[in-house]
């Protein structure tokens, strides 16, 4: 992921309100972010628990989302929709986003289901077990990693302009 500073991040935002964005708290670690060990940048809002925030690369910007995680409990564990670990020992929960520009202010929003503590980075540069004989674990690391990039970028593009996701 780019490395971001808190006023990339700050400006970065399509679906907030200035207030909004200048309330919002940065990860209590975002001094020793490691950007190449993230795929995008998320975190619930220490002073706001109703809450969080994803920052997503799209082609070469910073997209940032304001999320809002519910309230409800499902009786199936769910499975995250980004990284699709299903050897998850963490919370999925459901995010929902109001979209940007006039849709979002109209009251539309998209939803998605995404690990609790937004860990889908450290979930897909797990090593995956040996498939069968000749199994390229590394190939099969780098190919998750691309694809959770995708699913990010696709839930951003579908929070810009109402496709993907």
């Amino acid at each position: 992921m780019i490395p971001l500073t808190e006023q990339s991040i700050r400006s970065s935002f399509v679906n907030a309100s200035r207030k909004e964005v200048s309330d919002l708290a940065l990860p209590a670690d975002f001094a020793t972010i490691d950007w190449d060990a993230h795929d995008y940048l998320g975190w619930r809002d220490r002073k706001v628990p109703s809450r969080s925030y994803a920052i997503v690369e799209l082609d070469g910007s910073a997209v940032g989302l304001l999320l809002r995680p519910t309230e409800a409990r499902a009786l199936a564990r769910p499975q995250c929709s980004w990284c699709q670990d299903v050897n998850l020992s963490n919370d999925v929960v459901f995010y929902s986003a109001k979209r940007a520009g006039q849709a979002g202010r109209n009251g539309d929003t998209v939803g998605t289901l995404v690990c609790a503590d937004f860990g889908c980075s450290v979930n897909v540069r797990k090593r995956p077990p040996m498939a069968y004989i000749g199994f390229d674990v590394e190939a099969a690391r780098e190919e998750r990693m691309a694809v959770l990039r995708e699913r990010a970028r696709s839930f951003a593009l579908s929070v810009l302009h109402g496709v993907g996701a």
